[in-house]
């Protein structure tokens, strides 16, 4: 029996894996995967990362706490001492998050100073010995979010060694940003645009080690992008600014990735969906514009965007702001709507 429920749990996290939304600094806040679950029920969704020694020795509720609606949710830990690392991971299991992974990706100059991210990428022996160390403090399925190697590295030679020497410490989940990263003459944002993308070397990694979960990351533009990267025999696909700038798309992947039988999220029902976290968190003495920020892209492409955006970030930093603030800007929206539609069936003379 218990060997039953093992079972069913590593294959509830490889179905989660199948779409997930990156880990961003100042984005994935526990306001952002409120609105995101609502968008999608099944899509995994990482934490900003934190790193060890802030769980170890911070203000856990306000560096950990989040709505357990967020479920299937993973924290992103950066760090590179193994005991620390294992005793962060341990505090994180006890408030319930489902997955804890170690970033060897971020490029930042502030984490390279803290032996942490990218750079780690030349210490696959260290990345292995802390990853062992995760895994043995934690039931929970520990992974690796890295890179396919920084500055002068052979792509080839860094990835397949970071992986092969973390997966024989017991390790079976890697997201893999299919870029180098520049740790040197180059901007995190820089680092997320001008390496070229090597999809098929991720493709590859999968092909030749076929018995680990991989998913792909970097440049995924939307959900297409995302079909197309899970044809190609990648186990699942990482969305980043993308779901967060058009949030609006997040309410196909559950109908389109991962095959269930329900009609899309649209950006209405979404809004509407997330009112009563809004109306929890307002009351608790939550700003509306920490939560209404991360709104901004609900409506991406469509009639009334612009309008949206204006009235939330106008009216949403306003003292005492509140839902009345939102259901202005959808207002708004509809009013655009109901515009075009209108235009559209006025016969051209």
């Amino acid at each position: 029996m218990t060997e039953l429920v093992e079972t069913t749990k590593k294959m509830q996290q490889f179905q989660a894996h199948r779409f997930s939304c990156a880990p961003m600094m100042d984005w994935t806040d526990r306001h952002c995967r409120s609105l995101h679950r609502v968008l999608s029920r099944r899509a995994l969704l990482y934490t900003e990362m934190v790193t060890s020694g802030a769980v170890v020795h911070g203000d856990r509720e306000k560096l950990l706490g989040y709505d357990p609606a967020q479920h299937p949710v993973a924290l992103q830990l950066g760090g590179s001492d193994p005991a620390e690392l294992a005793q962060a991971a341990r505090i994180a299991e006890d408030y319930g998050y489902d997955e804890i992974n170690l970033n060897v990706g971020c490029p930042s100059d502030r984490v390279q100073s803290g032996r942490f991210g990218a750079c780690l990428m030349r210490e696959p022996d260290l990345v292995a010995e802390c990853m062992a160390a995760i895994k043995g403090a934690v039931k929970v399925p520990a992974t690796v979010k890295c890179r396919i190697g920084v500055d002068d590295q052979d792509p080839e030679e860094a990835l397949f060694t970071l992986v092969d020497r973390s997966a024989a410490a017991g390790i079976e989940g890697f997201v893999v940003h299919a870029r180098k990263a520049w740790l040197k003459g180059l901007s995190p944002k820089e680092n997320r645009d001008i390496p070229p993308l090597d999809y098929e070397l991720v493709y590859r990694l999968k092909r030749e080690r076929p018995n680990l979960t991989i998913a792909i990351n970097g440049g995924v533009s939307g959900v297409d992008a995302a079909l197309e990267h899970l044809a190609n025999g990648v186990d699942g696909v990482m969305l980043g600014r993308a779901a967060y700038h058009e949030a609006g798309l997040l309410g196909e992947v559950d109908r389109r990735v991962f095959g269930l039988d329900v009609a899309d999220v649209d950006s209405f029902e979404a809004v509407e969906r997330y009112k009563p976290y809004l109306a929890r968190e307002l009351a608790a003495g939550t700003h509306l514009a920490a939560m209404s920020r991360h709104m901004l892209g609900l409506f991406h492409g469509l009639p009334g965007a612009r309008a949206w955006r204006r009235i939330l970030t106008v009216e949403g930093v306003k003292a005492g702001a509140g839902l009345d603030v939102v259901d202005r800007a959808l207002d708004a929206v509809r009013l655009a709507r109901a515009a075009r539609e209108e235009r559209a069936e006025v016969p051209a003379a």
